[in-house]
């Protein structure tokens, strides 16, 4: 009952965190423009240079196209596109991480639904004649270990290369080898847990017993793991780790928001907001002041 409580509480938390991260976003001010082309939304312009370019621009009706930025953005969250062309040796190594960690999403949801199968009565197995019950088991079994082996893989080598590298230890933080570590350790407290039986029969009991709020037998391997799992998914919309909800704003209203700033317009609106917009900064740097805390 108490991982039940867990479980659910660190779900919650991390869909309503997230969901306000999100909002946060939102309601910042409008953001410099950076304004990198070729921007993808812009229809005709694919190989580079703007709409501006062209003479009265401003009289000619502007052709968006939002197929192409949908495309953009699913190269960008699928594959890591930024990092692939400009970074390729770092890219192995992070890329194993998040493809690992959408295996692990995908793995997840197969046992809920291999869990529900079986508080149905379906048989979930390699020996089953049913067919919803042999694709639960062998898609679950696939998805689950190529998402645990990638996922600590690419958190435990990214820390070693951030220890190493000589560039990169340079701009690590502790926070940065805090959060990789979380995630080596939810991972492997999780596959020593599963390595026993990597069918994962157990884990789908597990799980039936979790969404049933069901009394079930824990050693203490899986209390830990649970637990680091449940800390992991609250802290992760608090942390930098957060740019799974940072990277559509950054890409649509920092590098591909190019919408003309014209009398009236909503942009217009948003540069005038940003003008009067006083941060409540507190910390201060060599290129940053703190605001004064007395008025003049």
């Amino acid at each position: 009952m108490f991982l039940s409580l867990i479980a659910y509480a660190a779900i919650l938390l991390f869909l309503g965190l997230s969901a306000y991260k999100a909002y946060q976003f939102s309601k910042l001010p409008l953001h410099g423009r950076m304004e990198l082309y070729p921007v993808p939304k812009e229809k005709g312009f694919e190989h580079g240079g703007s709409f501006y370019e062209e003479i009265s621009w401003w009289k000619k009706p502007r052709e968006v196209s939002h197929v192409r930025e949908i495309v953009e953005m699913f190269k960008e969250i699928v594959f890591i596109k930024t990092l692939f062309e400009n970074q390729r040796p770092f890219w192995w190594l992070s890329y194993a991480l998040h493809l690992g960690i959408y295996f692990i999403f995908v793995w997840t949801f197969l046992l809920v639904a291999g869990a529900i199968s079986m508080l149905n009565g379906i048989v979930v197995a390699a020996n089953t004649t049913s067919i919803w019950g042999l694709l639960l088991f062998y898609l679950t079994y696939i998805t689950g270990i190529i998402g645990l082996v990638l996922v600590a893989l690419g958190s435990g080598l990214l820390v070693l290369r951030r220890m190493f590298d000589t560039t990169l230890k340079k701009y690590t933080t502790p926070q940065e080898y805090f959060n990789l570590l979380l995630i080596f350790a939810a991972v492997v407290t999780g596959i020593i847990t599963w390595s026993s039986d990597f069918t994962f029969g157990a884990a789908r009991e597990v799980t039936a017993s979790i969404i049933t709020f069901t009394p079930f037998a824990a050693n203490g391997l899986l209390v830990l793991h649970v637990i680091l799992v449940g800390i992991m998914l609250i802290y992760i919309p608090l942390s930098k780790m957060s740019h799974y909800v940072g990277k559509y704003f950054t890409f649509h209203t920092v590098l591909w928001d190019n919408s003309p700033n014209l009398r009236g317009s909503a942009i217009e609106q948003k540069v005038k907001a940003a003008t009067s917009y006083r941060p409540t900064t507190t910390w201060s740097a060599p290129h940053i002041q703190a605001p004064s805390s007395t008025k003049k």
